[in-house]
């Protein structure tokens, strides 16, 4: 554990590209191996499109990390938050503390986003992307960056997250939501298995379907507990999901970063409303 801690607390830079792209590359090649959809649109560009919003992300990110550092760092030495508060073993002082960075900084983040109007004017750009894949988890407007760390920090502080354990659960929360986005068909069993504690493309593609109520379920990125827990959990036929945004199924819009990038400043647009739900 002391190693654990130690690698992170001095991670190199270096070692979290690697993570980053290293975890996608990875992926995305297993998925290619054993594909959920067999899509027919241009992988490369598609691939490419969802890079660039990865770019973006990791510029907001670069630019505020000293602010989240600053915060973690104080948490720490003035032994300030949940987790500070508790005397806990270390195995689940880390356990504990990572569960709740999930839950504020992931879950519930996920969650106002799909529940405030401006917010989701931001966050719908995720969910725009008709081919879902590995490269989809990195499908994020710069804007919802900067909400997405809003939320990390208010759970750095509220947690009392020290450094190593920050950079832990950004290593553990980039990897996975590459994996629980990744087109990969698993067996039913190993899906079964898994998603008992950690949410799976299984579980997570639903949240992908391109109307409500089906893409207001299943927030999770880390652990499947949490829409168990509050109730918005939900379980279909993955192979009749149709991915997208009713709102915004041009796919000559939807594959032009020009347009995304301007997309939540043209106003905001309900989801389109049915009189019954599908049979999924």
């Amino acid at each position: 554990m002391e190693a654990l801690i130690d690698y992170f607390e001095t991670i190199p830079s270096l070692d979290r590209t690697i993570i980053l792209f290293g975890g996608l590359a990875f992926f995305l090649m297993l998925e290619n191996v054993a594909p959920f959809f067999r899509f027919k649109n241009n992988k490369v560009k598609h691939v490419g499109l969802n890079l660039f919003f990865t770019f973006t992300t990791i510029v907001v990110n670069f630019v505020f990390a000293f602010i989240l550092l600053a915060a973690s760092s104080y948490v720490d030495t003035h032994q300030v938050g949940i987790i500070q508060w508790l005397p806990l073993h270390i195995i689940v002082f880390t356990f504990f503390g990572v569960m709740l960075l999930d839950l504020l900084g992931a879950w519930l983040a996920h969650w106002v986003e799909h529940h405030v109007k401006w917010m989701w004017q931001f966050h719908m750009i995720h969910h725009t992307d008709m081919h879902i894949d590995a490269s989809s988890a990195n499908r994020h407007h710069p804007g919802e960056s900067v909400i997405r760390f809003v939320f990390t920090l208010a759970a750095v502080i509220i947690v009392g997250a020290p450094v190593w354990m920050v950079m832990f659960y950004q290593a553990l929360s980039v990897t996975l939501s590459q994996f629980n986005h990744s087109n990969l068909k698993m067996p039913k069993w190993l899906n079964a298995a898994v998603s008992w504690l950690i949410v799976t493309p299984d579980m997570h593609r639903v949240h992908h379907h391109y109307r409500q109520p089906y893409s207001d379920s299943n927030y999770g990125n880390i652990f499947s507990i949490w829409d168990k827990i509050f109730q918005t959990y939900r379980k279909v036929d993955n192979s009749k999901l149709i991915y997208g945004l009713d709102t915004h199924m041009e796919e000559e819009n939807v594959n032009q970063v020009g347009f995304l990038l301007k997309a939540p400043f043209a106003g905001y647009r309900d989801h389109i409303q049915y009189p019954s739900e599908e049979n999924l």
